[in-house]
């Protein structure tokens, strides 16, 4: 039997929303019908967006470290439910003979003939052109908000980070004001707090979830079938 190892801690509510995810969408009758799941809930990581701007140490080892340690651990393939550590992707990806499942990847077919797509992340992932990098080979066309717009984005992701109640305090719609005025209506929320945020602020629209597209993605390649919520 196939076991999913997830290189978590990125921050841990993110690594519980995707956890929540995969038993939310898997089509279980019973305990023995979900998904089989190593978890290295690693919060030591260093901060990923710091090392990108050059303001903090590089997470590269931890990373390897967890995906070695999982791999050791039995899983048969390794996701990893944080945008920004997608920037190390290749090094973590040849320090393990199992499959590492690129998140990025995933959300971009996930997008069919879609050419054009907003993006809220954070600072590092903008700056690492991770989105960039792998929509390109796909022909399809990444906007991301201007820098005050952009520490915007930033206070909302750390508000959730930290546990905090007042995230409704952050102008997140002035942001997706802006993407609309572009004539965007397909936003990917390419942090992995952002759907949590999204969610407790209640709000909707036509927004993409790496971490449902990467639950998904997990179900599917562990062989068991996707349930329709």
């Amino acid at each position: 039997m196939k076991i999913a190892g997830v290189l978590g801690g990125m921050g841990p509510i993110a690594t519980i929303d995707l956890l929540n995810k995969i038993v939310k969408y898997t089509d279980a009758k019973k305990d023995s019908d979900h998904i089989h799941t190593l978890v290295d809930n690693y919060t030591e990581i260093p901060d990923r967006t710091a090392y990108i701007l050059g303001q903090g140490e590089n997470p590269e080892q931890h990373l390897i470290d967890s995906a070695l340690k999982l791999e050791a651990m039995g899983a048969s393939f390794i996701v990893m439910p944080c945008n920004t550590a997608h920037y190390f992707y290749e090094k973590v990806c040849g320090a393990v003979k199992i499959p590492f499942i690129n998140m990025i990847d995933e959300v971009a077919k996930e997008l069919n003939d879609i050419k054009k797509v907003g993006l809220l992340a954070t600072k590092g992932t903008y700056k690492g052109h991770i989105y960039e990098n792998i929509f390109n080979r796909y022909g399809i066309d990444v906007k991301i908000p201007p820098i005050d717009m952009q520490e915007i984005v930033t206070d909302l992701i750390y508000r959730v980070k930290e546990g905090k109640d007042d995230i409704d305090q952050v102008p997140i719609d002035q942001v997706l004001d802006y993407f609309s005025s572009l004539g965007i209506d397909k936003i990917i929320l390419g942090c992995t707090e952002l759907p949590v945020a999204f969610r407790r602020l209640e709000i909707e629209g036509e927004f993409l979830d790496p971490t449902k597209i990467l639950a998904v993605s997990t179900i599917k390649l562990i062989g068991k079938k996707i349930k329709e919520c």
